[in-house]
C-alpha cells in the first residue's frame, strides 16, 4: 500500500494518520491467536498489571528467536501494509524495527497510560533524531469505553517537551508530561481526538505526538499492537547502561517488503 500526497500531508500536519480496517479479518484472527498463546509465557518480556497480574504489555514479537517470537507478527511488520507507508512517512527505504509491543487493556482492570511522548524515552536510549513512526494495529475494536488512545493533533510540532519519571501511577515506569505543562498545551491546542476503530484498523503516529489513554471501563478486553519503525541511519548511539534489546533493538538490518499476504509465507522459528 502506498500513501497519497494528501495522506502524507495530513500526517505532517496532525502527527497521525488513520487507515480504517487495513488488515483482513484472517490476519487479525492469526495475531489474536498468537496473543492468546503468548500470554502464558513466563518471561521478562511481559509486563503485568500490578494488582491483577493480567498482561499489560508483551514485547518483541517481530523476530524469529526468543520467548515471544511470532511468525504472524514478524510477517505483518514486513508486509507492504505497514512497511511501505512507514518508508514513505520517514522518507527512507532503510528501516528497522526499534521494537514491537502488544498492549492489552483488560476488561475493567486495564489501567491508564499517562500523557506522554515516546521520543523522550528513545532519546535517552541514544536515538539521535525524532525520526521514528509507530504503526498501531487494532486487534479488537477500540472505543472510548474500553480505553482507546487519545492524540493532541499537531502536538508533535512542539518538539520534545520536558518530562518527569512516573513510577507510582501504574506498574509501568516511564516519562510523562507534568500536569500544569500539559494543561497549558491543551488550552492552546485542538481538543484531543479519540482514536477509535474496528479490528484491522492501522494508525501511524509521530514519535513526538502527545498521547495517552484511560481505564478500560467495559466488559471486553482490548488488544493493540505497536510496530515502531526507525531509520537505520538513526539507530541509537552508545549510552551507559542501555535498556534491554527487547525495547531498544540492536538488530539494525534494513527490512525488506515481503509477501502481500502475511499468512502465506511464515518463517520457521529459531530454536
Amino acid at each position: 500500500m502506498r500513501l497519497s500526497n494528501e495522506q502524507l500531508a495530513r500526517y505532517q500536519c496532525d502527527g497521525f494518520l488513520i487507515l480504517p480496517e487495513l488488515l483482513s479479518a484472517d490476519e487479525i484472527a492469526a495475531m489474536k491467536s498468537e496473543l492468546q498463546r503468548l500470554e502464558s509465557v513466563d518471561t521478562e518480556l511481559i509486563v503485568r498489571e500490578r494488582d491483577s497480574g493480567s498482561v499489560k504489555t508483551l514485547y518483541r514479537v517481530h523476530e524469529v528467536d526468543g520467548s515471544t517470537a511470532s511468525p504472524p507478527f514478524r510477517a505483518v511488520g514486513r508486509s507492504p501494509h505497514l512497511l511501505t507507508p512507514a518508508q514513505q512517512l520517514l522518507n527512507d527505504e532503510d528501516l528497522y524495527l526499534y521494537h514491537t509491543k502488544c498492549n492489552r487493556k483488560a476488561a475493567i482492570d486495564g489501567s491508564i497510560w499517562q500523557w506522554h511522548q515516546d521520543y523522550g524515552t528513545w532519546k535517552n536510549d541514544g536515538t539521535p533524531e525524532p525520526e521514528l513512526t509507530t504503526a498501531l494495529i487494532m486487534i479488537d475494536e477500540a472505543t472510548e469505553a474500553n480505553g482507546c488512545l487519545y492524540f493532541i493533533p499537531g502536538s508533535h510540532r512542539l518538539g520534545l517537551l520536558d518530562a518527569e519519571m512516573d513510577d507510582r501511577t501504574t506498574s509501568y515506569k516511564f516519562y510523562v508530561i507534568p500536569k500544569q505543562q500539559l494543561i497549558a498545551i491543551m488550552e492552546r491546542s485542538p481538543e484531543p481526538v479519540a482514536i477509535t476503530g474496528k479490528p484491522g484498523t492501522v494508525v501511524f503516529f509521530h514519535c513526538n505526538i502527545l498521547h495517552g489513554s484511560g481505564h478500560n471501563m467495559s466488559r471486553h478486553d482490548r488488544w493493540q499492537v505497536y510496530f515502531v519503525y526507525n531509520c537505520v541511519a538513526n539507530h541509537p548511539l552508545d549510552v551507559a547502561n542501555p535498556r534491554p534489546d527487547y525495547v531498544r533493538s540492536t538488530n539494525w538490518a534494513p527490512l525488506r517488503v515481503e509477501s502481500d499476504d502475511m499468512l502465506a509465507r511464515q518463517p520457521i522459528l529459531a530454536k
